[in-house]
């Protein structure tokens, strides 16, 4: 516990029977639960896991899970309807069994998924197991090894001392990034960071793919699991989910950890693409949801107001490179018509971005 505040790691593993007996090894004393979540692994993950479960019967201190009933209070109907809703969705979640018998008491708890279902669905399967066991804290490591639980203290700080909601990791910042990261790593990261920037509306935020990560319980009630992407892209996604609920966030400092017998499954080939077109979803998505529906902005308008202009003005310069290039002469009206709908659309679109940027500042902490 930390600040009388319980504390549970999410470790979502696939092919890690090399790596994960060292992070367990080597979680802090503070951490009550250790989650880890097996993704149908092919190696003998689980079987490590469960060793390790076997060997140490009854290491955590006693947790009771928390009631669910809701008050049939007539004031209460958003709650019921709400519970009611939770039990509708459980279909969509991934499929797993328990290993422990003893939930209770034992510290190191397996969710074995019964098909192989991506990184962000060891995360949503992690999240919602610690949100029905009502932690106060739950941070979020990878299985391999390439996480400092060392600094594991740090991350989860912010939201049991100063109620943040979610807080990030940062490699970025930290004065040895550049030699450790592998420069396509880096890049790779750098374009991400951009787009996700403009989709979540978290301006400030650096380091968007890590995901050593710590989220408030209240953060965690604030949307729904089962709709985080569940592959490599649920980093991002996250973030915008919990911009659209007006969750705080907060970057902390983190070194990058290299070539500690890690395995990487990302192709970065893959992944940019598939991401980009998620945040480019999720970016409207955030647009319509957050400053229309719950909260009118002025930016809506000026934000589709400048992509209209930037479309209109597609055939126009069209016309004028091809009369550029190949003739006849270009008429001045066209040109002209041209410059005003592109310059027109950039200044509404920075316009709108200047406003995101003042709306999301109260947010990072």
């Amino acid at each position: 516990m930390l600040n009388n505040k319980t504390i549970a790691v999410v470790v979502p593993a696939y092919n890690e029977e090399k790596q994960i007996g060292m992070v367990i090894e080597s979680m802090p004393d503070f951490v009550d639960r250790i989650v880890i979540i097996n993704d149908c692994s092919k190696d003998k993950t689980g079987d490590v896991v469960s060793q390790y479960i076997d060997r140490q019967k009854a290491g955590g201190f006693f947790i009771s899970k928390p009631t669910t009933e809701v008050s049939n209070n007539i004031y209460a109907r958003a709650e019921r309807l709400l519970a009611e809703k939770e039990l509708q969705d459980e279909h969509l979640y991934p499929v797993f069994y328990e290993y422990n018998t003893d939930p209770e008491n034992d510290r190191l708890i397996l969710l074995n998924h019964k098909t192989n279902s991506g990184k962000g669905a060891g995360i949503v399967t992690g999240y919602k197991y610690c949100k029905e066991w009502g932690f106060d804290c739950v941070a979020a490591m990878d299985g391999d090894g390439q996480m400092d639980p060392a600094e594991l203290e740090s991350i989860c700080a912010p939201v049991v001392f100063e109620n943040i909601d979610y807080v990030k990791g940062n490699r970025l910042i930290h004065r040895s990034a550049w030699l450790i990261i592998p420069k396509l790593r880096f890049f790779g990261n750098s374009i991400l960071s951009i787009l996700t920037k403009l989709a979540s509306g978290y301006w400030r935020v650096s380091d968007t793919q890590t995901g050593y990560t710590a989220i408030s319980k209240k953060a965690v009630n604030s949307f729904p699991i089962h709709s985080i992407y569940r592959s490599y892209g649920y980093p991002n996604d996250i973030l915008v989910k919990l911009n659209i609920a007006m969750c705080t966030l907060r970057e902390v400092e983190i070194k990058p950890v290299y070539n500690v017998g890690e395995q990487s499954k990302m192709k970065i080939g893959k992944v940019i693409p598939t991401v980009s077109w998620l945040l480019l979803k999720s970016f409207f998505k955030r647009l319509w949801v957050k400053y229309l529906f719950r909260d009118f902005h002025p930016l809506f308008i000026l934000y589709n107001l400048g992509f209209l202009l930037l479309l209109t003005s597609l055939p126009l310069g069209i016309k004028v490179l091809s009369r550029v290039l190949f003739g006849p002469s270009l008429n001045s009206i066209t040109l002209l018509g041209f410059g005003f709908l592109l310059l027109s659309g950039i200044q509404f679109l920075l316009f709108a971005m200047w406003m995101d940027i003042q709306d999301n500042e109260r947010l990072y902490k």
